[in-house]
């Protein structure tokens, strides 16, 4: 399926408008160049609305859209767990990670690990997420996003693999994360009003014309087993959300360890202009998060009704996409390529905060770690690289996989277990040293790769509690048996208050009740 004109000049609209917005947004101020915290942290001046606007463009993408639609053509409504469990997580980052990282002036969670237990396991968490971040997490925006530009615009899939991946790297490499941020406020609106159009017409084909809300029961009705929030042991996706380990067990992990220890995701908050801006950012994407999932995963699900026996359930989103008319196809073809623009460029500017200020500006010739011209001209080159890297590897990475959203989960599992325990204990127990962190770290690969093999049916969820479980024990009986350096932790809790506002208490409540409404509706 080929666009029609009228789609193609709103989406070309869309490209030429947030270019121009970006680079309005990235101007140096009248006499003055960027520096490297005005570059990778936007001044340390986010206002709330960029923050949590822009917390959820970096996590929304075609990883989200393109692979948990599919998810939810494969699964069901049981998907929507990563989403609406998330908003609950990004409270408890609001309410006691941030204070933490915001009073010790924080830029990059590899400083944090170096302020708090020791220089060899920033260098060495450095490395693991750059490595992450190219590899896995932009390789899979890039791909997933190309096989949606191929499907719905009929554009060649290498073609619009670099073509995405360009337009990204130009769009924020002037303005670093200012650019980013301060645009991803329309970035989101254009996704979120995208997506609700593509659910809502979708839902009304299936209604025969009857509305939305009647096409969704009718679904309900003709695919029940779709609408099962927490999946009984009999069912063929049970190993990928293994029942009550949704709520309780394993996603937990993996939700702490991508909200409050993401450098991509985290960076915006610690860009913030203060403690309380922060945390209202954090509020208004939690909320957010909670309407996700009618905007991505509810398409996928109405296509086991409208396109039953796709070939890939990744193929769910970009088939659905074919069912809207000319005008609204590109509108909503632009809320898509927003999304993938968006993430893309927020995983680029992380790579290049990481690249430069922790291993750059700690190894590199003294003279130039304390240039900021250099530092920031280094940013850009590590971001130029690194997209490309991933452009180059996409395919035989991410290329195979029958549902990429899956895959990401569960490689990063390997991992993020002994990234939670380092975090956790670094933040609340002050006994915890390097030697504890680095075999968190090695402990958490080894013993995810030996269940994995020993144990094959254990559910990846289940693995990652095990594990965390073993590696949380053994980090805090080494670091109870080795003696830490005595000004290894640098991480000072004074002035650190926990107590929040009104409305921030107010909203948590909220999320919690929404939470046990939708639970107690699809349990």
């Amino acid at each position: 399926m080929n666009l029609a004109t009228i789609d193609i000049v709103v989406v070309v609209a869309y490209a030429l408008g947030i270019f121009a917005l970006a680079q309005w947004v990235s101007r140096d101020r009248a006499g003055t160049a960027k520096n490297s915290t005005d570059y990778f942290l936007a001044s340390r001046s986010l206002p709330w609305w960029a923050i949590g606007a822009s917390l959820i463009a970096a996590n929304i993408s075609a990883e989200q859209i393109v692979g948990m639609a599919g998810s939810g053509y494969a699964i069901g409504l049981a998907i929507a767990s990563y989403e609406w469990m998330a908003a609950l997580t990004l409270i408890i980052v609001g309410k006691f990670f941030l204070p933490i990282f915001l009073r010790n002036e924080i830029y990059t969670m590899p400083q944090f690990l170096e302020q708090r237990y020791g220089t060899s396991i920033r260098t060495v968490m450095a490395i693991f997420w750059l490595a992450l971040y190219i590899f896995v997490n932009l390789t899979s925006i890039v791909w997933l996003g190309s096989i949606a530009v191929n499907q719905v615009a009929g554009v060649d899939q290498d073609v619009a693999l670099f073509a995405l991946g360009g337009f990204a790297l130009l769009y924020q490499l002037r303005g670093g994360l200012k650019a980013v941020a301060l645009t991803d406020i329309v970035q989101v609106t254009l996704l979120v009003a995208g997506g609700l159009m593509v659910s809502a017409l979708t839902l009304s084909r299936i209604g025969g014309g009857e509305g939305a809300v009647a096409g969704f029961l009718i679904l309900m009705e003709r695919a029940p087993g779709h609408f099962d929030m927490i999946l009984s042991p009999d069912n063929p996706h049970y190993k990928e959300l293994p029942g009550v380990a949704v709520l309780v067990g394993g996603m937990w992990i993996a939700n702490l360890s991508y909200w409050g220890f993401n450098q991509y995701i985290i960076q915006r908050a610690l860009a913030a202009k203060s403690l309380g801006e922060a945390q209202k950012g954090i509020v208004f994407a939690a909320f957010l998060k909670l309407l996700m999932p009618l905007v991505i995963v509810v398409p996928g699900i109405a296509a086991v009704v409208l396109a039953p026996g796709l070939a890939r359930p990744d193929q769910a989103y970009p088939t659905m996409l074919r069912l809207l008319p000319s005008g609204l196809l590109g509108l909503v073809f632009a809320a898509l390529i927003a999304a993938i623009v968006a993430s893309t460029a927020s995983k680029i500017n992380s790579i290049a905060t990481i690249f430069t200020l922790d291993l750059y500006a700690k190894f590199g010739r003294k003279a130039a770690a304390h240039d900021e011209r250099r530092l920031v001209l280094v940013g850009r080159i590590s971001a130029s690289v690194a997209i490309l890297l991933a452009l180059l590897t996409a395919r035989p990475l991410i290329g195979q996989s029958d549902q990429a959203f899956q895959f990401i989960q569960e490689f990063s599992g390997f991992f993020t277990p002994g990234i939670t325990v380092i975090f956790l204990l670094g933040l609340f127990w002050k006994r915890a040293n390097e030697a504890g962190a680095i075999a968190a770290a090695i402990g958490s690969v080894v013993l995810s790769y030996v269940f994995r093999e020993a144990m094959p049916g254990l559910p990846f969820l289940n693995r990652m509690s095990l594990v965390f479980a073993i590696t949380l024990a053994l980090a805090v009986v080494l670091s109870l048996l080795v003696r830490a350096r005595g000004d290894s932790n640098r991480i000072t809790m004074e002035g650190v208050t926990f107590t929040t506002s009104r409305q921030f208490n107010l909203a948590g409540v909220a999320v919690i009740l929404i939470l046990i409404a939708l639970y107690a509706t699809w349990w």
